[in-house]
């Protein structure tokens, strides 16, 4: 007897020291109506599971929460139970907070955490950025975006800033009016089993953008962007993180009206060991980019045992269905919505920097145009692998093709004429060994497997050309 009663109070306590470390944001006030802004209430929810040492703030099931504003905080963990939605309160005013501190043209935030660690975000339910209600009229393949100025009130979904131990695995992400998950001088985040479902004609709708960012690993998740659905960049406004480095991308499905993997174009730092493997990409504009157009480098990255198929879209969205795209130009001048924040300080003119060591190794693509690599000059993309990369040309849209996309970049943004299986321009030191071609026999504007213009040490090995 004496012993039950033991095991019984040891229960209790077991029970009731779990139970300090949930908190319901109903508990709080939460209404979860649809209706009203329970930003308040959820925010009371995590204020108090930080300041007592941490644990788990649940959104129960069956609710909608719509909210402005929310700060996560160090030891939390924002747990969405399945048929739980987080909505963002559509009234572009409440948005004040920039996601890229003085540089306000480029969006505000919605759910942001700064100068934190140990933050998770879990569980079955929705997290949704009513992007819609921020857009302006749609259009065929896009929708318009209001005008801004130097101030644009769109959400970004999810901007954590140095947060270190970071997770966000199982939920679904949708809908954002702008980024969607931005990482900012982060360290030891993982990114696991996450839907990431933005609609497919919200511009500026990347997916996860990895900036100033370390140790990161993202796995299994499913995404599709209007934008680039997963990018590696070093922004300006955020310098003082250093470099982004050490990122492994594996068993990913993604779907982009702009690149679906992208490294660039904002770089003003270093990007470098970096791995991506066993994807699939479909239906994209671009599929493997690297976009740099600043002072910054990125070398030692890998691509392999991808498989993916391009399409065209119309000149709204960067790209035209390179299959892997490999470049360095200079950033075009401009008086942008920035405020050129995309500049060094007190310049309006930019330089690029070195791409070196990027191998792709077991790639197979289908598409309407070939790969392009190239540069500014002959020094500046050097030592690029291509193995084993199979391609089939087949047409499969009514924009004409024939076309390769250098935008952003000083002078003419696009390189015009035949459609080759890799045309290297300005490179050096490149080795394509096992490309092998299939062509449509009606594909038009057919040109030559290999086209080398302006290069040094283009090596070809086992190349093959076929038609069906």
């Amino acid at each position: 007897m004496k012993r039950a009663l033991v095991t019984c109070c040891l229960l209790l306590a077991t029970v009731l020291l779990v139970a300090q470390h949930v908190y319901n944001v109903v508990d709080y006030g939460a209404k979860g109506n649809g209706i009203d802004d329970d930003a308040a209430a959820i925010q009371s929810a995590i204020d108090a599971c930080s300041q007592e040492g941490g644990g788990t703030v649940i959104l129960p099931r069956n609710h909608v929460f719509v909210c402005g504003p929310l700060q996560l905080k160090s030891n939390v963990e924002l747990h969405l139970e399945s048929t739980a939605v987080l909505k963002a309160h559509p009234d572009e005013g409440i948005y004040h907070l920039s996601a890229f501190g003085k540089n306000e043209g480029e969006g505000m935030m919605w759910i942001y955490a700064n100068h934190a660690e140990n933050i998770s975000i879990t569980g079955k339910g929705t997290i949704h950025g009513n992007g819609i209600a921020f857009m302006g009229q749609e259009l065929d393949d896009s929708y318009e975006l209001k005008p801004v100025t130097t101030f644009d009130p769109r959400p970004h979904v999810l901007t954590l800033t140095d947060v270190k131990n970071l997770t966000i695995r199982d939920v679904t992400i949708k809908e954002g009016a702008y980024w969607t998950v931005h990482l900012i001088g982060c360290d030891r985040a993982v990114i696991d089993g996450i839907n990431l479902l933005n609609n497919l004609k919200i511009r500026n709708g990347d997916g996860i953008d990895l900036d100033h960012s370390k140790n990161v690993r993202i796995a299994n998740c499913y995404i599709t962007s209007g934008d680039d659905c997963i990018c590696l960049k070093n922004r300006r406004e955020f310098e003082e993180y250093g470099p982004c480095h050490d990122i492994t991308v594996t068993n990913c499905v993604m779907t982009s009206r702009s690149c679906a993997i992208k490294i660039g174009s904002e770089n003003m730092d270093s990007i470098h060991n970096v791995m991506f493997d066993n994807c699939i990409i479909t239906a994209s504009n671009r599929g493997l980019g690297i976009q740099n157009r600043d002072e910054g480098t990125v070398t030692d990255v890998t691509f392999s045992n991808i498989q993916l198929d391009c399409r065209l879209w119309s000149d709204v969205w960067w790209g035209k269905a390179e299959p892997i795209y490999v470049t360095s130009y200079p950033r075009a001048n401009g008086n942008h919505k920035d405020a050129n924040w995309r500049f060094p300080k007190g310049q309006i003119e930019g330089r690029c920097g070195e791409v070196a060591r990027i191998r792709f190794n077991n790639i197979s693509a289908t598409s309407e145009n070939g790969c392009f690599i190239g540069g500014d000059t002959k020094d500046k993309v050097h030592h690029i692998y291509i193995n084993n990369v199979n391609l089939t040309m087949r047409k499969t849209t009514p924009y004409e093709g024939g076309v390769y996309d250098k935008r952003p970049c000083k002078g003419e943004g696009f390189v015009t004429g035949k459609v080759h299986g890799v045309y290297v321009d300005k490179a050096s030191d490149v080795l394509i060994d096992g490309l092998h071609m299939a062509w449509d026999k009606q594909f038009p504007l057919r040109g030559f497997p290999v086209r080398d213009e302006n290069s040094v040490s283009v090596v070809v090995k086992n190349e093959m050309e076929s038609f069906f």
